[in-house]
């Protein structure tokens, strides 16, 4: 059973010298970025997806599907990383870093895709940093580079 992640918090100041400005409209200001547009859509090395703010490991690569949506795709997180909340929209359901609250996307239930938990996270790549190998356990906190 995984551990709860160690809660990050800092200011708005404090985000803005740590993330990039893609980094933090994204993370911080709720962004997407354009469909297509970023690293990891068509990304499939073996390893961990942490989260681009905090660096709390978010998604195993096994777990990353090509859905053809112009986002990276995974079929689940990590257990206890990822939260879930209606959309200010009210059509849609967010997902953030369960440590940080920082924006990851949104998650698409009952597709049809050929995936064992009949849902599609669309995720920012802006949002994720991959780390290579297989060990998901917990580091540090890591700033982004």
């Amino acid at each position: 059973m995984a551990s709860a992640p160690i809660s990050v918090q800092k200011s708005e100041e404090e985000w803005r010298a740590i993330l990039t400005p893609e980094q933090f409209h994204i993370l911080r200001e709720k962004g997407t970025e354009p469909k297509g547009t970023g690293h990891y859509e068509k990304f499939y090395e073996e390893g961990i997806y942490n989260c681009a703010g905090c660096g709390t490991p978010l998604y195993k690569s096994t777990a990353k599907f090509d859905s053809g949506c112009g986002w990276p795709a995974f079929f689940e997180g990590l257990p206890g990383t990822i939260n879930r909340s209606p959309d200010a929209d009210g059509r849609r359901t967010e997902i953030t870093c369960a440590a940080c609250g920082g924006h990851l996307g949104h998650v698409f239930k009952w597709e049809g895709k050929p995936v064992p938990t009949n849902e599609r996270h669309c995720v920012n790549s802006f949002s994720i940093k991959f780390v290579p190998g297989n060990d998901p356990a917990p580091a540090a906190v890591a700033t982004p580079e």
